[in-house]
């Protein structure tokens, strides 16, 4: 197994790629300028983003490998592994970097909404691609907050520099909104495997023995992350995977539930659910009446 390099500091990863070190916890590298480091495997302890500008070496993201295109942008949280399959062989580093350590951010506004930029979960086959006006964009705000380091730190540093990385994030959440749109078709087409994937795992009888397929199942299933999926998922459809897994066993249990030759507890089970009053309660929200009600009425 591939050994992992823990990065644990900006100063740590500006000095592999042989740059200066102007702020403790946040950096800005033109990686044009960087030295060339050796391919290997990495945990980071930072948020890192990387914007890739040419076609360049292939990346290992988690479980899968990615293959930079032009303009290209790859965000990476606090504990996840990224980087090259061990060769040993020296690569030079292009485009921008920009990362920072979790403290720069620790009791700021931003400290308290970084995790609704759901994209810092995403894998590598799911990164952003801009458009040259949208790349222009990310770029300016890398070279603002590189302004502020080589400016010298003053009073108001702190909070251009976390201003301009909360600006970048909001572009960085309307250019993922450009990209689920222009690529409809694709989003048409999960959309149709997801709901295969529920009816597969219903009619194969693995709710019984399984429990709900959750949105985690089905993103696995679709080969991508549950955060991709589910952000997907809701700007195609305004609902959430969430709900669609719960209107599909509503509408499979409204069937079985017209059945009298079974409980409303065995209908509970044969749906995914461990405990029948959960079946009921969720039953009682969707429709309108309980499980019960339901079958009489009907």
């Amino acid at each position: 197994m591939d050994k992992i390099i823990k990065i644990e500091s900006v100063a740590q990863f500006n000095r592999e790629r042989g740059q200066q070190i102007l702020h403790p916890l946040i950096g800005v590298l033109d990686q044009s300028k960087s030295k060339p480091i050796h391919e290997a495997r990495y945990m980071s302890d930072l948020y890192i983003v990387f914007l890739k500008d040419t076609k360049c070496h292939p990346m290992t993201y988690g479980r899968n490998q990615y293959d930079y295109d032009d303009s290209t942008l790859l965000f990476i949280a606090p504990g996840q592994i990224f980087g090259f399959e061990e060769n040993g062989k020296p690569i030079q580093p292009t485009g921008w970097a920009l990362a920072f350590h979790p403290d720069m951010i620790r009791g700021t506004s931003l400290g308290k909404s970084i995790k609704n930029y759901s994209f810092f979960s995403y894998e590598s086959n799911e990164a952003l691609h801009l458009s040259e006006r949208e790349k222009g964009i990310a770029l300016e705000c890398f070279k603002k907050i590189s302004f502020e380091l080589e400016h010298g730190i003053d009073k108001h540093s702190k909070t251009l520099m976390l201003s301009t990385i909360e600006l970048f994030l909001n572009y960085c959440e309307r250019f993922y909104d450009r990209q689920f749109i222009t690529r409809e078709i694709v989003s048409k087409d999960t959309l149709t495997k997801f709901e295969k994937i529920l009816d597969d795992y219903f009619n194969s009888g693995n709710a019984l023995e399984e429990g709900l397929p959750t949105v985690g199942y089905c993103a696995a299933q679709l080969n991508l992350s549950p955060n991709y999926f589910g952000d997907l998922v809701k700007k195609e459809t305004g609902k959430s995977a969430h709900e669609h897994i719960q209107n599909k066993v509503i509408e499979l249990a409204k069937e079985k539930v017209l059945d009298t030759s079974k409980s409303i507890s065995e209908v509970a089970y044969e749906v995914g659910f461990k405990y029948p009053q959960h079946f009921t309660r969720l039953f009682k929200q969707k429709v309108g009446q309980s499980p019960m009600e339901y079958r009489s009425l009907n």
